[in-house]
């Protein structure tokens, strides 16, 4: 039996938890209706947060708004819809960014740019390492063992270099990749 978006967040519910999920391009019925609610709808509370880092400068505008009954009827337990707009200056070029979330949680506005902060987080914090410094997805790899192996040596990797003190993965590789001994340090 397939895992579909909608059977995994009637599973979360049914086990009496909580969700928030991104909306994307691969859900365009959903995502159509998030940005015509957020278009034609009152919000039902907002939060703005301004961040200076970097040489960045980002505001995010989170909005939420109340569910409709057309998507409960879809989406097992969706009680919020929330859209956040990242407006900002990187690298000297302007930018505006918005993204669509439903979730099963009656929360603030600030709780939820909070969560999706901290997604946020952990997707920079691994995933895009795991992508980016280690080349991950460009591994190719026949056999799902191989790569499901490959994958355990990665985790490995980042933390040992995190246990190690390392906050940048790049950093890391740069100063133990020709010294076998500093590796075996971390192993301690």
């Amino acid at each position: 039996m397939p895992c579909t978006a909608k059977k995994t967040t009637k599973l979360l519910i049914e086990g009496g938890n909580d969700y928030v999920i991104t909306v994307k391009g691969n859900q365009p019925r959903l995502l159509g209706q998030l940005k015509t609610i957020a278009e034609t709808q009152k919000h039902c509370e907002r939060f703005v947060d301004i961040e200076k880092t970097r040489g960045r400068i980002t505001c995010r505008i989170v909005k939420v708004f109340t569910a409709p009954k057309d998507i409960v009827l879809d989406w097992e337990g969706v009680q919020s819809l929330i859209q956040l707009e990242r407006i900002g200056i990187r690298s000297g070029k302007k930018y505006l960014q918005t993204n669509y979330y439903i979730s099963s949680l009656l929360t603030s506005a600030a709780k939820f740019a909070c969560r999706i902060r901290q997604h946020w987080e952990i997707e920079n914090r691994l995933h895009w390492v795991k992508d980016v410094v280690f080349g991950e997805d460009a591994a190719l790899f026949n056999n799902y063992n191989a790569a499901t192996n490959w994958s355990i040596i990665r985790n490995i990797a980042i933390n040992l270099a995190r246990l190690g003190g390392y906050d940048s993965l790049t950093k890391a590789e740069r100063f133990l990749a020709h010294d076998i001994d500093k590796m075996f340090l971390l192993l301690e």
